[in-house]
């Protein structure tokens, strides 16, 4: 197969991230050590049940860690992944066209097949 472990890790993170309130709740998190969910819910005008769908895509994927203290769950970034996403994200975004790899072209003839068939 031609996905690599590199492009399935880019695409968890950016699944995690595709979210406009998941990119909120990472940039809070970002600025602070932790936050309780109980204080997320406050700030965002979402049902909990939504927040804690969120913040479970987060930590699924890895970029947040929660700690269960209850009755409260504490949530921070997890910043060793954090910075690897970071890294991964940078790496991609400064490919050049020029820098793909040739196996990954697709054949004039197929992109003419392509075309023809739309």
């Amino acid at each position: 197969m031609i996905i690599t472990d590199r492009q399935k890790l880019a695409a968890r993170y950016a699944k995690a991230l595709g979210h406009p309130v998941r990119m909120y709740i990472v940039e809070l998190l970002s600025r602070q050590s932790c936050c309780y969910s109980g204080d997320l819910a406050e700030f965002l005008p979402i049902a909990r049940s939504t927040l804690s769908q969120h913040l479970k895509e987060l930590k699924v994927a890895g970029l947040i860690q929660g700690e269960f203290n209850p009755p409260k769950i504490k949530y921070c970034l997890n910043r060793k992944v954090w910075e690897e996403a970071r890294k991964l994200f940078r790496d991609i975004l400064q490919l050049q066209v020029s820098d793909m790899p040739n196996h990954t072209s697709i054949p004039a003839r197929r992109i003419r097949a392509c075309a023809d068939q739309s």
